[in-house]
């Protein structure tokens, strides 16, 4: 006789792998007396589930959406095709969707059994990206990463800077942040005594021994990242005051080139930049008024440039 409770699974198992049962085919397949089977219907409601049933002869079941997602059963395949979904949108970070990939992601993988998981990683690892190798990501280390800022688990590793050099990091991680098609960790470092951004394309031999930490409270992660690639390794901090709406600006400035705030009806841009033909053409390119505020220097060149442009295109 099959215990109830493994019953109870093999019964959740079909109802959420067809769309409508009829009792007598639920009855034959678990083996059951109908009334055995509406037992186990009530378990299942009385646990969450929003099964429907209809009554009399052509009577049947079906598994209804409720207001939560209640625990859901995969066989080997279903359980695989989802892990390497998941992996793939992980990696090539789809906007608006990387908290709840990476969440699902790390859930799935603590779930699946050993064998599945060696399945998994063999696919991965036989798996080629069209993203460029210096930007690839592995989803065992955004999983790791992701449980542990979910966790609050101290992690350790290695981590090659801009310049090429590597470093021995000891962290407490906060956030994980994507743009385009990079993933970074923002966590505070302890050796330095400060928060810090860290590509995870360029982290390995990431640790997690364990060691649990209370959360350091920070008000705006994106931001940090934002600031961080926009402006930082660049010769000048340039500021512009765009005029146009912060909505219209951000259609046409992403994050990985400024940092956007609104200032009245206009939007103030914070960027880096190493060359001032480079500014220009990327300021006129972008199709709105202007005005270069910082540095003095460059405005001055922006000036000229403005005379010569026009000199050039005099009627």
């Amino acid at each position: 006789m099959v215990d109830s409770s493994a019953r109870l699974l093999r019964l959740l198992s079909l109802l959420q792998r067809r769309s409508a049962w009829s009792g007598a085919e639920l009855a034959d397949r678990l083996e059951v007396e109908p009334r055995t089977l509406r037992r186990d219907v009530e378990r299942l409601r009385y646990l969450g589930y929003q099964v429907a049933g209809t009554p009399g002869a052509g009577g049947g079941y079906r598994l209804g959406g409720g207001t939560e997602v209640p625990p859901l059963l995969f066989e080997d395949d279903e359980a695989m095709a989802v892990a390497v979904v998941l992996g793939a949108s992980a990696v090539a970070a789809v906007p608006g969707i990387e908290r709840g990939v990476l969440a699902a992601l790390a859930k799935l993988d603590r779930l699946l059994p050993p064998r599945l998981r060696a399945q998994l990683a063999a696919l991965r690892s036989a798996t080629v990206s069209l993203v460029s190798p210096t930007e690839t990501v592995s989803a065992e280390c955004l999983i790791q990463l992701a449980q542990a800022c979910d966790g609050h688990l101290r992690a350790t590793f290695s981590y090659r800077a801009h310049d090429g050099q590597r470093t021995e990091r000891r962290v407490e991680p906060h956030r994980l942040v994507t743009t385009d098609r990079r993933w970074y960790l923002v966590a505070f470092d302890l050796e330095r005594d400060d928060w810090r951004t860290f590509r995870v394309d360029r982290i390995s031999s990431l640790q997690t021994p364990g060691h649990t930490f209370v959360p350091r409270p920070l008000s705006d992660p994106a931001r940090m990242v934002a600031e961080g690639i926009s402006t930082a390794h660049y010769a000048h901090r340039a500021v512009v005051m765009v005029k146009a709406e912060l909505d219209e600006v951000a259609t046409r400035i992403p994050p990985s080139v400024g940092v956007l705030e609104r200032a009245g009806d206009h939007t103030r841009v914070d960027l880096g930049v190493d060359d001032f033909e480079w500014l220009a053409s990327y300021l006129i390119g972008l199709g709105l008024d202007f005005e270069l505020i910082e540095p003095v220097e460059m405005r001055a060149q922006m000036a000229a440039l403005g005379e010569r442009l026009q000199g050039a295109h005099e009627p």
